[in-house]
């Protein structure tokens, strides 16, 4: 029987679970970037997902999400346009609600940011978890649920809390430097395909042993 991949183009990979969508086909501003098959998964209005989940986005910073992310229901982006100036005596906006205050428009513009928030391969999201602006989070990372993320989380990192902390890495160090090395969700598809057993169940060494490139693969 031939192996079949899966669709990284449809909306909805679950027909059964409309809840369930990709976001790559979903995504039309050119400030956010999906990878292949991250999903977000919310019983409400997933499909909203850009205007719903990335909040306050003017620009002109990113967000870049890698391939075969999980994003549990509520999970939140909050990009640089939530900035407000803190150093006066207020960080009240007054230029946005009109009239003469208008005029000082300038003392909002501008405002220091963290540059684009990425998130590598294979991130698993929990629940209502928050993406502060500018954070960077690396491949295989664990964000746990209800989690505020203000720090840069290291590939293969479990982070829980408010801030969030880092609880544990999944992985050794050397078995982390051979995992990214390794990168399985640049592989073709029809690689992944054969393979998927492993890429869920096995070590590091497993994973190696599979790539396309070496000699058992």
């Amino acid at each position: 029987m031939p192996l079949v991949p899966a669709d990284p183009n449809v909306v909805h990979p679950m027909p059964e679970q409309p809840r369930v969508v990709l976001l790559k086909p979903l995504v039309t501003s050119p400030l956010i970037e999906v990878g292949d098959f991250s999903y977000y998964d919310d019983p409400d209005e997933p499909t909203a997902f850009e205007t719903r989940n990335v909040l306050h986005h003017y620009g002109p910073e990113k967000l870049v999400i890698g391939k075969f992310c999980a994003l549990g229901e509520g999970v939140r982006f909050i990009m640089n346009g939530a900035n407000h100036r803190m150093d006066g005596a207020s960080t009240f906006p007054f230029p946005i609600m009109g009239g003469s205050w208008a005029e000082h428009f300038d003392l909002i513009t501008g405002l220091p940011g963290r540059g684009d928030t990425v998130v590598g391969n294979d991130v698993w999201f929990g629940y209502r978890s928050t993406v502060m602006p500018g954070v960077r989070i690396g491949h295989g990372a664990i964000i746990a649920s209800g989690a505020v993320v203000v720090d840069d989380v290291p590939d293969y990192g479990v982070v829980g809390g408010n801030p969030a902390r880092l609880i544990r890495r999944r992985h050794g160090e050397e078995d982390i430097e051979r995992l990214v090395r390794t990168a399985w969700w640049d592989w073709p598809l029809e690689h992944i395909t054969r393979h998927v057993r492993t890429i869920m169940t096995g070590s590091a060494a497993e994973l190696e042993a599979a790539a396309p490139d070496s000699p058992t693969g």
